[in-house]
């Protein structure tokens, strides 16, 4: 990842800071939280949401990029089935439109989204609702910050960066398992982690711009 001298937090102390940047935001506060496949953004995303949120249904949502998957069909039709997770994979202008559509969303305007389900393996329509009390919008994401086009588009709409920073040997680990659960074995686990998932890693980490805040998980 290209960055200087960003803050590196841990998990707690970065629900502080939201906190401390809510309070001097007016109307919406949108994070982007950023990393490689497996570093973990979504389990820090639902922390942060807990957390904020206390338990309850409170103020803070998360809202996940791979809502935008590429149906299969459409990625067999395009031979890109087995990137699938990879930049091109992805409905990125879709999902910048969203990103707009939270950003200036009318007072009292509640937003519907899409949302990917593992399981199924396929990106559901109409799966979760942004309400417009919604003020901590918790967007986590491969190539959120990605510096390149069309993804650099995403910049002016995030109030607050977020990277996570996973080690690759434990990233391959991590990848490695999550085929294992998904019922391959281990010669083939570790193939479809090598093949894709670990260059995914890699062009997140090499061209990612700047965060505001670092994560180290545990």
């Amino acid at each position: 990842m290209k960055t200087c001298h960003p803050k590196r937090l841990s998990s707690e102390s970065l629900f502080t800071e939201i906190l401390l940047r809510l309070a001097k935001t007016e109307g919406r506060l949108i994070v982007a939280i950023a990393g490689p496949p497996g570093a973990g953004k979504s389990t820090i995303s639902k922390f942060l949401r807990e957390a904020i949120n206390k338990g309850g249904d409170g103020p803070s949502v998360v809202i996940p990029m791979d809502g935008f998957h590429l149906d299969n069909a459409i990625l067999d039709q395009k031979g890109l089935r087995s990137r699938k997770g990879s930049p091109l994979t992805f409905d990125c202008a879709g999902f910048s439109i969203l990103l707009e559509r939270l950003r200036n969303a009318s007072e009292g305007e509640d937003i519907v989204i899409p949302v990917f389900d593992r399981t199924l393996d396929l990106a559901r329509a109409g799966a979760a609702i942004v309400r417009s009390d919604h003020r901590i919008l918790l967007v986590e994401g491969n190539y959120l910050l990605l510096d390149r086009e069309p993804w650099s588009r995403f910049a002016p709409f995030f109030d607050m960066t977020v990277f996570l920073d996973v080690p690759f040997p434990e990233l391959e680990r991590r990848l490695v398992a999550r085929w294992l659960d998904h019922g391959h074995d281990g010669n083939a686990a570790r193939e479809r982690a090598l093949s894709n998932d670990i260059p995914n890693a890699q062009l997140v980490a090499s061209a990612s711009r700047e965060a505001d805040f670092i994560i180290v998980p545990n």
